[in-house]
């Protein structure tokens, strides 16, 4: 029987006395691209934050590859072999681009151990180009549009079995963003599991396999691309757009 690499089961969480998510189901498989969609404030980075360990009140169950992390510290979550990219980029300002991206290197295979594919310096400059021209530059020495680059690739250097990204086109001019998707096409294409938070929902249509939908803390849709695309009131009801 296949196990999904992350199954949040019931997943409840709060900050305080107030409860933010109300028995989320979500579970991603192996290789798959999911994304969690839903207008501001309807819980979709606190369920991310408490999948990565950053939100200690939770209720529930939080499984990844078959083993319960639920307790564990951001640390200990990350070695197993979940990355993000947060919301803010969150470069360090005194590490130039390389030591971001030697820093923060695991050798560890992705529990699928896929060969030939290691996330090395080399490798994420050829995915970024732009940012081997900054390669000795500083984090706080990069524009908005580089830093999202450098956060996205000091994510992959950690070689993620499971990618999550919280907006990471937010903010970036045009081409910059359209870099951005263009690296989560590779990502797709070389089997990255990924979980992707973006309101760019019909660039979101070419590249997730699924999408979960949030409203005041709950899952109240799932389905495939065609599902969605297929659907526009579930846009203007539960997405704004």
């Amino acid at each position: 029987m296949n196990v999904d690499l992350l199954a949040c089961r019931s997943l409840k969480a709060r900050y305080g006395s107030s409860q933010v998510l109300f028995g989320v189901d979500l579970s991603i498989a192996r290789g798959e691209v999911v994304s969690l969609l839903g207008r501001n404030g309807m819980g979709k980075s606190t369920a991310i934050k408490s999948v990565v360990g950053l939100l200690p009140n939770i209720d529930g169950e939080i499984e990844f590859q078959g083993k319960r992390i639920n307790g564990l510290k951001p640390d200990a979550i990350a070695r197993l072999g979940v990355a993000i990219v947060p919301e803010g980029r969150r470069c360090f300002p005194n590490l130039t681009v390389h030591e971001h991206l030697v820093a923060f290197a695991s050798r560890r295979l992705t529990s699928d151990e896929r060969v030939g594919i290691a996330w090395t310096p080399s490798r994420l400059y050829e995915l970024f180009p732009r940012l081997a021209e900054r390669k000795k530059n500083l984090g706080n020495q990069l524009s908005g549009g580089e830093q999202q680059m450098l956060a996205i690739a000091r994510a992959l250097s950690t070689q993620p079995a499971l990618l999550i990204l919280d907006e990471a086109t937010e903010g970036l001019a045009p081409l910059i963003r359209e870099q951005i998707w263009e690296c989560l096409h590779l990502l797709r294409r070389e089997g990255q599991t990924t979980l992707v938070v973006d309101k760019y929902v019909d660039r979101l249509l070419d590249i997730a396999d699924r999408h979960l939908i949030l409203e005041r803390g709950r899952v109240v849709w799932e389905g495939n691309s065609n599902q969605l695309s297929a659907d526009r009131s579930l846009w203007t009801r539960y997405l704004a757009l």
